[in-house]
């Protein structure tokens, strides 16, 4: 696989469905619905059958479950000129974002990440920014947003070696994130300030919490995935030294395209 692809697979990893299915490289998995990545047929590598057959395994592995078929695919790669000579669609509708810019950076224990110097929020001897290894109450209701504190969120968001970032300020805890840890990666997602503790510098402290964690605990690069329509967020991590990777887009079959055929 080349570099996407493989970072892709990383990316999975440390985001693990309640079900997967392998279709040679590519992934077929199932979480009741939360989140695209999760529930989306990842769609790297070579599924071991042409591609309409795949798009097919696809459409029939999600209806089995009552999801919507759709694939994850890095834009512009093989896979997804062939998704699209199918006649599959740009999933704009995804409530998250349909297109995706992956960001990395390296990671080394005790670096200064930039914008770090003025990150470490306010000075009020209340404040804290730490990960834990274990998830709280205040760190779930920041984390989910409404309708999402199901048992699968709470499953994909638990899955594998996780550490829990939370800030507190003022005896509130003002800001949350989550890290995973994957083969050397420390994969940042779920990052989340309180409304009423915005601009305050709790998101560049979350952020370098997390970094020091990550690289304690042996991850040399950082991975994470941000929509393309916010810039308020990837203007964010590029101060914090997160440069573009790759893109990656979800599409949905034409409607009426992709009967289940197991039925």
């Amino acid at each position: 696989m080349n570099a996407p692809e493989a970072l892709e697979i990383v990316c999975s990893r440390a985001w693990p469905p309640l079900v997967e299915e392998p279709l040679n490289d590519w992934r077929l998995r199932w979480a009741g619905g939360f989140t695209g990545r999760a529930n989306s047929a990842l769609a790297v590598g070579d599924p071991g059958l042409p591609i309409p057959d795949a798009l097919r395994a696809a459409c029939d592995f999600a209806h089995d479950r009552g999801i919507q078929p759709m694939v994850q695919v890095i834009r512009d790669s093989p896979n997804e000129r062939a998704v699209v000579a199918e006649g599959w669609f740009q999933a704009t509708r995804h409530h998250r974002g349909h297109e995706v810019v992956v960001l990395t950076t390296p990671l080394a224990a005790g670096r200064i990440f930039p914008g770090e110097s003025d990150a470490s929020g306010p000075s009020d001897a209340s404040f804290s920014a730490k990960v834990t290894g274990e998830p709280t109450a205040e760190w779930w209701a920041l984390t989910l947003g409404p309708g999402e504190d199901v048992p699968a969120a709470r499953s994909v968001l638990t899955g594998g070696k996780i550490g829990y970032g939370v800030a507190t300020l003022d005896g509130a805890t003002a800001g949350v994130v989550r890290g995973a840890l994957v083969d050397g990666w420390l994969h940042v997602g779920r990052l989340e300030v309180d409304p009423a503790f915005r601009r305050r510098g709790l998101a560049k402290a979350l952020m370098g919490a997390l970094h020091t964690w990550g690289a304690e605990h042996g991850a040399d690069r950082a991975v994470l995935q941000v929509a393309e329509g916010n810039p308020g967020a990837l203007a964010l991590y590029a101060g914090l030294g997160y440069a573009p990777h790759h893109r990656y887009r979800y599409w949905v079959p034409a409607p009426g395209s992709c009967e289940d055929s197991t039925s």
